[in-house]
């Protein structure tokens, strides 16, 4: 693995080795790696969890951080993307972390130029780190993935969550539905009511309304996305007893699943962020490694 920017390429293999790496290092291993590294992560894109668990994973594995802020940087005077990381390679950075608004940005960059690159959410395309935590999520409460049943609701149509871990899912052996309103299926067979999934789903995975990829064109309300999508309070009753909620992040609270169940006993959300510091350091460690 020399880069990370799809689930598509890894494969089943791949993936087993790097959930079990990060459970290592949740578990207190430390790393491997043997020679010192510097990262630095490019977020075109608001992140709370995803760039701040980068940074945190980086630090745990001992690289040095260089610090980049996109707002502040020459791609606002027209500088390319490739240029960027052509720059910072050559003052001597060894891997990227890009979260890019433009669907397939790593296709420029790719065999193009030295640093490593690991996708951090392209545009409504791919999440592989987030797909990661949220297999390494589910397998830490059921032990596997094969045969259980995995209800993803919400934005599907905008979600690269979505896509990521349809790839992901599927490979694993997992049964997956995909639940939204008619206008956001997008290119998934999808169910139009969450009601018909509530009571055989294993993991209610909740997504959220993305409105900045809708031009304004959202046509519910936060009450009647509630009502007729949102995970309610009475909804989260008729689950299976041993069923799981997750969420990516960031949620709405009352839109896509009511507040009260964010912090309630089935709720794995706080867990997947913790996950994801670990996920993060096994991708890390896992390609850099690859380069000694």
């Amino acid at each position: 693995m020399k880069n990370l920017v799809s689930m598509k390429d890894l494969s089943v293999e791949q993936i087993m080795a790097i959930l079990t790496q990060a459970q290592a290092f949740r578990d207190g291993e430390s790393s491997n790696l043997t020679k010192k590294y510097t990262m630095t992560n490019l977020f075109f894109e608001p992140s709370t969890r995803t760039k701040t668990s980068f940074e945190m994973a980086e630090r745990k594995l001992q690289l040095d951080v260089l610090p980049f802020e996109t707002g502040f940087s020459s791609t606002l005077k027209g500088e390319t993307l490739y240029d960027t990381v052509k720059s910072l390679e050559s003052i001597g950075v060894d891997a990227v972390v890009i979260r890019h608004e433009q669907n397939n940005f790593f296709d420029e960059l790719i065999d193009k130029v030295k640093p490593v690159i690991i996708n951090g959410g392209d545009g409504t395309g791919n999440h592989p780190t987030q797909s990661l935590l949220d297999l390494l999520t589910i397998q830490q409460e059921f032990g596997t993935l094969e045969n259980k049943v995995i209800s993803i609701v919400g934005d599907i149509a905008h979600s690269r969550v979505a896509r990521s871990n349809a790839d992901a899912l599927i490979k694993l052996g997992a049964k997956v539905n995909f639940v939204c309103p008619p206008e956001w299926q997008g290119e998934f067979n999808t169910v139009n009511n969450i009601d018909e999934v509530i009571e055989s789903s294993d993991v209610m995975m909740m997504l959220r309304v993305q409105h900045e990829r809708h031009d304004g064109k959202t046509s519910f309300s936060k009450e009647s996305y509630h009502a007729d999508y949102g995970l309610t309070i009475e909804r989260e009753k008729r689950m299976k007893d041993s069923a799981i909620i997750m969420h990516p992040g960031p949620f709405n609270r009352n839109v896509e699943i009511a507040s009260e169940l964010i912090e309630c006993n089935r709720s794995r959300i706080f867990k997947q962020i913790e996950n994801g510091v670990y996920i993060r350091m096994a991708v890390i460690e896992m390609i850099l490694k690859g380069r000694e």
